[in-house]
């Protein structure tokens, strides 16, 4: 049966509201289907302003490997403005897609990614503009099955009552193997309704289905154990992992956004995973093992995203870019194709090793040049290892002075604060370095015309790190510790004037460690949060830390917890988890030796140039490290006139 586009309602608002333009679809790169000539329909989201939101790698992936099979659709819609929320309201506007406008509550599956827990409440927001009880087990054969995932999904417990599923890991077969269900499942009639189907999906081991697992807690708020409600679905879900990175070149099809995006650029993620160790990075613990594109896989799908999207930036992305075995030459040949041209290439941020400087040397051949980031993460020797981040400061002033004497006149430092056993001297010492960088790149240049931005993040203890059994510092310690680290950058006017100081408050950060490492009971703070107004929690225009205790502390009693029990208390080692039966492939006896050895200051090495120290990945997930090199250059894929075209 046809689905009708709510077009016609919605263009009557949208003379009514800021930015209307984010809410008509028709983008480069869009795809809308006849929705009778498919089997089964995707809505797809990061539950976002479109701004955030369109340039999502992850959902554009899926977005592409979905709509290229014929018997398939996706769409995607995004968080509305309050603006626009007020008038669909008033109006009986429903949650609607970009691309055909249709209704969300009319899909197969409605997926959202999450990157960040701070979005839980736009979730609510959607799927209450979208008709789709929030209580999971109000649903039925009407609603689309409600699937989680991204970083966020690998602790879905909060939005457990929320989601009807949660993927662990990477999506792109993940998606497909999730179709394939749905597709039998309809085929056959729909036998057993919703919940057979979510008995099918649960049954993979690698989609999990919270309804059939049951928590009991302690007397003291403790979980006692999470166990399966029926014999048929497993006692472990476990992630899933994309080994062969050059099989899936996506996107191949760029989303090229109408409106203005904080991202607006071609993103090759050149390689996923990461081995080295940083004991508060969830992303390089869940996404391991390291797996490598090959470098002419890379520049072809730098050719071809480029020639179709007009796009005049590419990002070389993964968690630590420089580590890719094949990266020199992967920039040079890169510099090298489009040297002369309008398009500049760039690296996110990179650890601190002045080969990082010649890369960016390389890149900015063309004349535009792209700012430089480090992040050394901690301000004091002590805490970087106390975080296995091994940078001394030599080795940042080393590096940062090669950037200045090679042209650069700013950088940006990132740091954290509140880390585990951290002190006021640890993030004091983030001023001293800062003058350090300041004092020396005057000394090397010759100019006074430099500058470094200091960036400084509130650190959230992540699920499956060595760091998930730490407590987190205090709100108000982090802002006066943070305080202190002002008045000392600024304790010397002549070097303080040339440092930038931006930093993030403790309170946001407290949010989202009790969103992070919370379990079931956080959801009924959530839905309080949503109901008392709760959207777009991610923005600190819209963030109300307030509203947050304030709903914390009418719920969480009658659990016999409370915020503080979810954030600043430290946990035990045999303490249950509310993740522990979700498998990311790290041992958990090794997260908690890699605590212990945090607590003493141990370095771990990188397994990819050392030998295996057991994390568990490789042969629980019967997965391997995949890296170069390959032996291969990356040719000039076009010829260029004046150009050298490398040997081979």
């Amino acid at each position: 049966m046809s689905v009708t586009s709510v077009f016609a309602q919605l263009e009557r608002l949208l003379p009514r509201i800021s930015k209307p333009i984010q809410y008509v679809g028709g983008e480069l790169g869009a795809v809308v289907k006849d929705w009778d000539a498919v089997t089964v329909r995707w809505a797809l989201s990061y539950p976002d302003a479109y701004e955030v939101g369109l340039p999502n790698q992850g959902v554009q992936i899926l977005y592409e490997v979905l709509n290229e099979q014929p018997d398939v659709l996706a769409e995607r819609t995004y968080a509305v403005w309050p603006d626009l929320e007020q008038l669909m309201r008033a109006e009986g506007v429903p949650q609607f897609t970009v691309d055909a406008h249709r209704p969300v509550g009319a899909f197969d599956l409605f997926g959202v990614s999450f990157a960040t827990e701070l979005g839980y409440t736009n979730l609510l927001n959607m799927l209450d503009l979208a008709g789709i009880p929030l209580d999971a087990r109000e649903r039925d054969e009407r609603h689309p099955i409600v699937v989680a995932g991204g970083h966020a999904a690998f602790n879905p417990e909060p939005i457990a009552d929320f989601i009807d599923a949660a993927v662990l890991g990477d999506g792109e077969e993940a998606v497909l193997e999730i179709t394939a269900i749905v597709r039998k499942w309809k085929a056959e009639g729909e036998p057993g309704g919703r919940d057979e189907l979510l008995l099918r999906l649960a049954r993979t081991e690698s989609v999990y289905v919270p309804r059939f697992y049951d928590v009991d807690y302690l007397p003291d708020g403790r979980i006692q154990r999470i166990v399966p409600n029926r014999a048929d679905v497993p006692f472990r879900v476990h992630k899933r992992t994309t080994m062969d990175l050059d099989a899936w070149p996506y996107p191949k099809r760029p989303l090229v956004p109408l409106a203005e995006t904080v991202h607006e650029r071609y993103a090759v993620e050149i390689f996923r995973g990461c081995t080295r160790g940083c004991r508060f990075c969830q992303a390089g613990m869940i996404t391991r093992p390291v797996r490598e594109r090959s470098i002419t896989t890379v520049g072809q799908m730098v050719k071809e995203g480029l020639e179709f999207s007009g796009f005049h930036e590419v990002g070389l992305l993964s968690l630590s870019s420089a580590d890719h075995s094949e990266i020199g030459d992967m920039c040079s040949g890169l510099a090298q194709q489009y040297e002369g041209t309008n398009v500049s290439l760039s690296l996110p941020s990179t650890r601190v090793d002045a080969f990082n400087v010649t890369l960016a040397q390389e890149l900015s051949r063309n004349g535009r040049r792209t700012g430089l980031t480090f992040a050394p993460e901690g301000g004091s020797e002590r805490i970087r290892q106390v975080i296995n981040k091994m940078v001394t400061e030599e080795d940042l002033i080393r590096t940062v002075v090669t950037a200045y004497t090679n042209g650069w006149r700013q950088v940006k430092l990132y740091f954290m604060c509140g880390l585990p056993t951290e002190t006021d001297e640890d993030v004091l010492q983030i001023a001293k370095l800062a003058h350090e960088v300041i004092r020396a790149g005057r000394e090397a240049t010759g100019s006074r015309d430099i500058r470094c931005t200091v960036s400084i993040g509130g650190f959230v203890p992540k699920p499956h790190t060595p760091f998930q059994w730490a407590s987190m510092t205090e709100p108000e310690v982090i802002d006066r510790r943070l305080k202190a680290l002002k008045d000392a950058i600024n304790s010397d006017r002549s070097l303080g004037k040339a440092i930038g100081y931006r930093y993030h408050d403790g309170e946001p950060s407290q949010v989202e460690a009790l969103l992070s490492r919370g379990d079931r009971r956080v959801g009924a703070v959530i839905r309080r949060v949503w109901e008392n107004g709760g959207r777009f929690d991610g923005w600190s225009e819209h963030f109300s830390f307030q509203r947050w205790t304030d709903a914390a502390a009418e719920v969480l009693p009658e659990f016999g917890v409370d915020l503080a029990w979810f954030t600043t208390r430290e946990r035990e080692q045999n303490e249950v988890l509310p993740w522990d039966h979700l498998d990311s492939g790290l041992d958990k006896d090794w997260l908690w030796q890699d605590w212990q050895d945090a607590l003493t200051g141990y370095e771990q090495d990188d397994c990819r140039w050392t030998p295996c120290f057991d994390c568990g990945v490789c042969p629980s997930q019967d997965t391997e490290i995949q890296i170069g090199p390959t032996g291969r250059k990356l040719l000039p894929l076009t010829p260029v006139a004046g150009l050298r075209v490398p040997h081979a």
